[in-house]
């Protein structure tokens, strides 16, 4: 009688109703917790990996799951004197690659699945920069230049990386694949991954008289000065794309790009939400009674507005199409101005008197404090 085997549900840790789906979805998990690759020189690991690949090759075939729920491991083991007609011998992977299982699995995260083919066009490297623009130049859109540091195909050997008049051959080690094939595990669970060749680099291709400009590597750095067009209404922390004009395209393939983010310097009159402009306005409180023609600063300029009478601290008017043009180019924000009534910090006795009489016609009583505040400003003079 053999060892004890544990049930092939709770090795997949998966209900003994669970869908192919589920199966599926356990066996990832597990495997990939237990995978060799991942725990090198984990015996535990090692032999809990056999036990989640025998569970589910039993569990993912429908005739040896059947037998399985039937009569157990009796029924997909003659070794357990079932006689069921069912599992003849240990679980022999053979020549499995479990790179390209794996491959198919997790995306080509165990160095399987399709390979790529390393000299397959490649789009070049993604660069960044950074401008600091003024809040009207954010607003309006302006040009700015740039300089930066990228790499662009070799002009001696056209991105080949070989001496003009002379060209690559094929890495013998891995017949130009960039890959080689590494033999894991042994006996039963002997099984194959990949990675990239040492010799080539994972290139495919050697190189015997590399090109002296780019020293075989097919692109050089470069040092350029870029005119960036920023676009009105951009605000801060956004960027701009310019495509084609990042880090060159490997074997011929297109270029990257180049982000620019943009950093907008806050303006001393105006605060800015969107296309929205804010702005705080003062007025005197005869300005604010009586009403008044006020000259109101915008970003466009200065424009007039008739300030009406009996107007509150606090409120807000809008100057439509006075903000921050759309950044897509559809229209634009309004201003809003908030008014703010100036209260005089000093008065003359001239003032005060004057003062008093305006209030006094309008039925108003000053508060106690502000009598006796009134009283010591006129002794000290």
């Amino acid at each position: 009688m053999p060892d004890q085997k544990r049930d092939y549900y709770e090795v997949l840790g998966v209900s003994k109703g669970a869908s192919e789906d589920e199966l599926k979805k356990a066996y990832r998990k597990k495997a990939k917790a237990y995978h060799p690759d991942l725990n090198p020189g984990d015996k535990t690991a090692e032999t809990k990996f056999k036990e989640v690949n025998e569970a589910y090759e039993i569990l993912s075939d429908p005739q040896k799951r059947s037998r399985y729920d039937q009569f157990g491991h009796a029924g997909v083991d003659p070794s357990y004197g079932g006689g069921a007609g069912g599992f003849t011998g240990g679980f022999d992977m053979g020549d499995l690659d479990l790179g390209d299982l794996f491959g198919s699995f997790f995306g080509g995260g165990f160095g399987g699945g399709q390979r790529a083919n390393p000299n397959a066009p490649r789009k070049g490297d993604t660069l960044r920069a950074a401008v600091t623009i003024s809040f009207e130049e954010a607003a309006f859109g302006c040009e700015k230049e740039i300089t930066l540091t990228r790499s662009e195909t070799c002009g001696e050997c056209h991105g080949s990386g070989c001496a003009p008049g002379t060209s690559a051959d094929a890495c013998p080690d891995c017949r130009g694949t960039g890959q080689i094939r590494i033999q894991r595990g042994g006996g039963a669970f002997t099984f194959s991954t990949s990675a990239p060749c040492t010799r080539c680099r994972g290139t495919g291709k050697i190189i015997h008289q590399p090109c002296k400009d780019c020293s075989g590597t097919g692109q050089v750095k470069r040092q350029r000065k870029l005119t960036v067009n920023i676009p009105a209404g951009i605000d801060n922390g956004q960027a701009v794309s310019l495509r084609g004009q990042g880090g060159a395209g490997v074997n011929g393939g297109p270029a990257g790009d180049l982000l620019i983010s943009v950093t907008v310097r806050p303006s001393s009159k105006f605060q800015r939400d969107g296309t929205a402009v804010y702005y705080e306005h003062a007025v005197t409180f005869a300005q604010a009674a009586l009403g008044d023609k006020l000259v109101i600063p915008t970003i466009d300029g200065n424009v007039e507005y008739d300030l009406p009478r009996g107007t509150q601290p606090g409120t807000v008017f809008r100057l439509r199409g006075k903000g921050i043009p759309s950044v897509n180019g559809r229209g634009r924000g309004d201003q809003f101005v908030t008014v703010k009534v100036a209260v005089p910090t000093s008065l003359n006795s001239q003032q005060e008197e004057a003062l008093r009489a305006f209030s006094a016609a309008m039925g108003e009583n000053a508060p106690e404090e502000a009598k006796g505040f009134f009283d010591k400003r006129r002794k000290k003079k």
